[in-house]
């Protein structure tokens, strides 16, 4: 053989060891270092999904987890999801409804931080004001456990109706024990709520359905005080118990719970969505 030949095959010898090694030992980009947390959310809302855009920003930016969004359509998704491990959080529900739920499937789901409270609100078309309500009027209500709950205690505040029962328990429209006005409390499914109003007096609506609904803030007559009793209704994200100290989740719950957050959470609600990890109750 040529030492001119035996040359070209040792250079190219060297560079084929040089390419294996660069491969090998060559810093790994950004990308196949960031871990990957899926979240349940519920589908629909322009607004939560500018949220959670910029969370996502900020948890790979920060943290470099890219965050995958699971969405879905009904309330009774996205937990079973994150029973079955279909997705490592979610986020889209309040303390009242995990603790009902967690009671009802006998599961172990936890919150690992708190994101926002959303004061629920009477809306009307036809009266300005809660004392307008005539005698005999409708209101109607949503129908599934905690917002009904919820919705009783606002007519409560409101001054429409007295209350009885367990405080420690979800209330029905059983627990009214006094209606001056003789009001017809209706329960209807909390996304036909808003529908309500065009023959209803008014409505407590959620509000994601009265955004669906395009239902305007100055239609509402009265608001959901922030107090102690506010509690329950705060969001949450959740994760199952024995991931609760998981550190790749709890980075999840720091990159939401930011200024960013707050000033996307201001532009898309404009008052009607209120973050809750900093918030101090009276």
């Amino acid at each position: 053989m040529k030492k001119s030949t035996k040359w070209i095959i040792g250079i190219v010898i060297l560079l084929v060891i040089g390419v294996i090694g660069w491969f090998s030992f060559a810093p790994k980009s950004s990308t196949q270092n960031e871990k990957v947390v899926k979240v349940g959310l519920m589908s629909g809302s322009k607004a939560d999904d500018e949220i959670w855009k910029s969370v996502a920003k900020t948890a790979k930016d920060k943290y470099k987890i890219k965050l995958k969004f699971v969405h879905f359509t009904d309330y009774t998704q996205p937990n079973t999801a994150l029973s079955q491990h279909e997705v490592d959080v979610n986020s889209f529900q309040h303390y009242a409804f995990l603790k009902n739920w967690n009671q009802q499937h006998k599961s172990n789901i936890v919150s690992i931080g708190n994101t926002v409270i959303t004061p629920i609100r009477l809306y009307s078309t036809q009266y300005k004001n809660v004392k307008d309500i005539p005698d005999g009027a409708t209101i109607a209500i949503p129908n599934d456990a905690t917002n009904e709950s919820r919705s009783l205690l606002v007519l409560k505040e409101a001054g429409l109706i007295k209350l009885g029962g367990d405080p420690n328990k979800l209330l029905t429209v059983k627990d009214i024990k006094s209606n001056p006005k003789n009001l017809n409390i209706k329960e209807v499914d909390a996304s036909q709520t808003a529908r309500t109003l065009n023959d209803a007096a008014a409505a407590v609506v959620n509000t994601n359905y009265a955004q669906t609904a395009h239902l305007s803030p100055d239609k509402t007559i009265f608001k959901e005080p922030l107090n102690k009793q506010s509690k329950p209704w705060i969001n949450l994200i959740a994760a199952n118990k024995e991931q609760k100290d998981n550190k790749d989740l709890q980075k999840v719950v720091k990159a939401f719970q930011t200024k960013e957050t707050e000033k996307v959470i201001e532009k898309n609600y404009n008052g009607l969505e209120v973050p809750a990890w900093n918030l101090k109750f009276k």
